[in-house]
């Protein structure tokens, strides 16, 4: 997406998307890496290499239940002709001391087993009578039920080759090779890797601590009954559960009364557990818009205004509205005009506010917050993957001069197309649920004909 150029409106500058994300992701620094405990680690990302200390598997083992031979024991077997080997024993995962097996001998392995010494090749228990003297067994006999130290006769049907379902050790990695390079993301399988090399703790940049909260007189917790005028809070749950699926760990603040005072103090409050905050609602122009108001003195003297922004645009200066650190401004969007960003407190925590219209807040929070969560956990590529799609709808889709629209879309990876789903406004929460991206019109488009090509924003 192209930047445009700085509009005015009145005396306050209208910036330009990709300005105002360029100004927050300058201010984010990522999060100081610390040791963690393999499971707190997933999701985070990595900070070192992490090399094999020993190999893996660190010894021959079989990949198989059945039974541990040599190659010359069993060539020619058949049905009508097995090979009868003497079994010497039992092999099991965990096994110390393990048998030889010498000539015309076998032992019973269990899989992930150590091979045992003489043996050069496994066969499967379903290619032996399992040590009935019947026919071929469907599985081996329980331990429980086998005779002591397993001793016997086998009867084996088919021949082995050397190394027939045995894992060589150091087949998965060999000692001091790569095992994950820093700047992985640590996920099941990574994090099974890890166990598996016999690393107990990682270093990584933790993920961030991300407070929500909503603001509104008018805004009811789900579950309580409403009464006339007012709404159930919705943006904190989307907030908190966007910032979850963005890594972060996300804590949801009650909605708070539209008191400048309450805000405050519930801001200051919340900073000891904050890497980021999040704020919905109460920055644009109204009444009772009270965020701007409480955000004027947070923190006392701990608060710190934004360093300079992309291009030289800053943070500061008589066009952007002041609230102490927090900086309020208005975007060349729709949705999601007006939009605040920050610093407050003693560590100078980054402070995001976004308008109360549930649309607006989630988009802003998908263009805007995402990337400095992302940003905090050290990952180079912030953005949400985007694509060119082909529009597909029934009429022309109108868009305001001089604003990057964002509209809900349904993408279709098949055919290459996008289509919309609901309408414009910034209320309709129920096409944003049914919506799997953002449709992007850019600030110099005013219509857009069906069959157009537009970016989409992949939101899942």
């Amino acid at each position: 997406m192209s930047s445009s150029a700085p509009q005015e409106t009145g005396r306050q500058r209208l910036w330009s998307v990709d300005e105002h994300l360029a100004d927050v992701l300058a201010a984010i620094r990522p999060l100081e890496p610390i040791e963690l405990q393999l499971l707190d680690a997933q999701g985070c990302v990595l900070v070192e290499d992490v090399t094999v200390p020993v190999a893996l598997p660190p010894f021959d083992n079989s990949s198989m239940d059945g039974y541990a031979v040599r190659v010359a024991d069993v060539q020619g077997a058949s049905e009508e002709f097995p090979a009868v080997l003497t079994v010497i024993g039992d092999v099991a995962a965990g096994s110390g001391e393990l048998p030889t097996v010498g000539p015309g001998q076998s032992a019973r392995i269990m899989t992930g087993a150590p091979l045992p010494p003489g043996a050069e090749a496994v066969v499967p228990v379903e290619w032996t009578d399992g040590g009935t003297g019947g026919g071929a067994a469907s599985g081996m006999t329980p331990a429980s039920a086998a005779p002591e130290g397993a001793a016997g006769e086998v009867r084996v049907h088919r021949a082995a080759e050397a190394r027939a379902h045995v894992r060589a050790r150091g087949s998965d990695v060999q000692a001091g090779d790569l095992a994950l390079a820093a700047g992985t993301v640590l996920g099941p399988p990574q994090i099974a890797l890890l166990a598996a090399i016999g690393r107990g703790t990682v270093r990584v940049r933790p993920r961030p601590r991300v407070v929500v909260l909503s603001t509104g007189s008018e805004l009811v917790q789900p579950g309580e009954p409403l009464a006339a005028g007012t709404i159930y809070d919705s943006n904190s749950f989307a907030l908190a559960a966007a910032a979850r699926d963005a890594g972060a760990i996300a804590y949801r603040v009650g909605a708070v009364s539209d008191d400048a005072d309450t805000l405050r103090a519930t801001i200051e409050d919340q900073l000891i557990r904050a890497d980021l905050l999040v704020t919905t609602g109460g920055v644009s122009v109204g009444a009772y818009d009270v965020v701007k108001e409480a955000l004027t003195s947070v923190g006392g003297s701990g608060v710190s205004g934004v360093s300079g922004g992309s291009g030289g645009s800053g943070g500061s200066g008589e066009e952007d509205v002041q609230g102490g650190g927090v900086d309020f401004r208005k975007l060349a969007m729709q949705p999601g005009k007006p939009q605040g960003f920050g610093s407050i407190g003693p560590d100078h925590t980054p402070l995001l506010a976004l308008p109360g219209n549930p649309v607006s807040s989630y988009v802003s929070f998908e263009l805007f917050v995402r990337p400095a969560i992302r940003a905090l956990m050290g990952l180079p590529d912030v953005n949400r993957p985007s694509v060119r799609a082909e529009l597909k709808a029934d009429k022309a889709l109108g868009s305001p001069a001089g604003r990057r629209q964002f509209l809900r879309g349904k993408y279709d990876a098949g055919s290459g197309t996008v289509s919309p789903v609901g309408g414009s406004g910034s209320h309709l929460i129920a096409a944003l649920a049914h919506a799997d991206s953002l449709m992007v019109v850019p600030e110099d488009v005013t219509s857009v004909e069906p069959g157009a090509e537009l970016e989409v924003i992949l939101l899942g």
